[in-house]
């Protein structure tokens, strides 16, 4: 194992087993890092599609045995989503890098001050039991764009809106959890026929970031309350933010 495979695959761990602890998926973070750190972008998002697929392909596995997940509400957001995920990566041909950096650093400023801040418990009691198509396919969609472009789930776009839309946080994770890996697998493959996945890193990342997710769900249910370490998270990602701003 050469040094940099080693590194990514050192920071696949650390970075899942971290986001774990707050359940949400680690590519948000891993895709900046793995680009700091000197993967190529259009190398480190293919990488951090793979990582999501995997990841969160296991739990919505679980939420559909444990009969958890409302698929009349989860359908138009994954046809959506999966529809503009190869959109948004086959676009970053047509977009400079600097674009691309400029929409990341504004999704980190988004997904942490919505981990920071944001509280589901608004509409606790009174959460919405209808089934509407038009909105949750359009919040689809751009997620699904976004995770394209991006190299990172849509989870941490689709959760805080459709929670903010009056639904159960309960039920938006089940439902984040089955669209984000059909729309990540979706854009992989676009980046994949593109050229610009590389094997080498992307297996040694994705069996880290899996150890490290059960490793971290593991010790959260044990030690942790999510609630807190989202807030740190979201802290993290500010950095992050803020550090990709003297990247561009």
């Amino acid at each position: 194992m050469n040094e940099t495979m080693l590194i990514v695959t050192v920071l696949s761990f650390g970075l899942s087993f971290l986001f774990a602890l707050g359940g949400v998926g680690s590519a948000i973070a891993l895709v900046p890092v793995l680009h700091w750190y000197g993967i190529p972008l259009g190398t480190a998002k293919p990488t951090g599609l793979f990582v999501n697929t995997l990841s969160m392909a296991g739990a919505s596995y679980s939420n559909i045995r444990n009969r958890r997940l409302d698929f009349r509400m989860g359908i138009p957001i994954i046809i959506s989503s999966s529809l503009l995920a190869p959109l948004g990566a086959w676009s970053t041909v047509f977009i400079s890098r600097t674009v691309v950096l400029v929409v990341f650093i504004l999704f980190l400023f988004f997904c942490g001050i919505m981990m920071i801040f944001f509280k589901g418990s608004r509409y606790a009691g009174q959460f919405r039991q209808d089934r509407p198509i038009v909105l949750p396919a359009l919040i689809g969609g751009v997620a699904g764009y976004l995770s394209g472009l991006l190299g990172v789930g849509g989870g941490s776009l689709i959760s805080p809106l459709m929670i903010l839309l009056g639904f159960n946080p309960k039920k938006v994770a089940a439902i984040t959890a089955f669209v984000v890996p059909f729309s990540s697998l979706i854009a992989f493959v676009s980046y994949a026929i593109m050229g610009t996945a590389d094997w080498s890193l992307l297996v040694p990342a994705a069996l880290a970031a899996w150890a490290g997710g059960y490793a971290g769900t593991h010790f959260m249910h044990l030690k942790m309350k999510a609630a807190t370490v989202k807030r740190l998270l979201g802290v993290l990602l500010l950095l992050l933010a803020v550090k990709m701003i003297f990247m561009l």
